[in-house]
């Protein structure tokens, strides 16, 4: 049995869009969203709307939320940025 994880560019970008899925019910729920852009070399580039735009604790929520969780649940992700 092969339990090792395709890290193929398209695979690791569907995984991205689960997880952004799984946290867009947390951010709605203040008001805000959040959505995949694109994930390149390491790098998964997110958009946000609504309340999280411009607030004054996306810092946090992205890179202690955000990214942790993309880190844990997504081999080849390295970081998460706001577009």
């Amino acid at each position: 049995m092969d339990n090792n994880v395709n890290t193929e560019p398209k695979n690791i970008e569907e995984a991205c869009k689960e997880v952004i899925e799984k946290i867009r019910p947390y951010l709605m729920r203040d008001g805000g969203d959040i959505q995949f852009v694109m994930f390149q070399d390491g790098i998964v580039y997110v958009q946000l709307f609504g309340a999280c735009n411009g607030c004054g604790l996306v810092d946090v929520t992205i890179k202690d939320g955000v990214e942790q969780i993309m880190l844990e649940e997504v081999p080849g992700v390295t970081e998460v940025r706001v577009v």
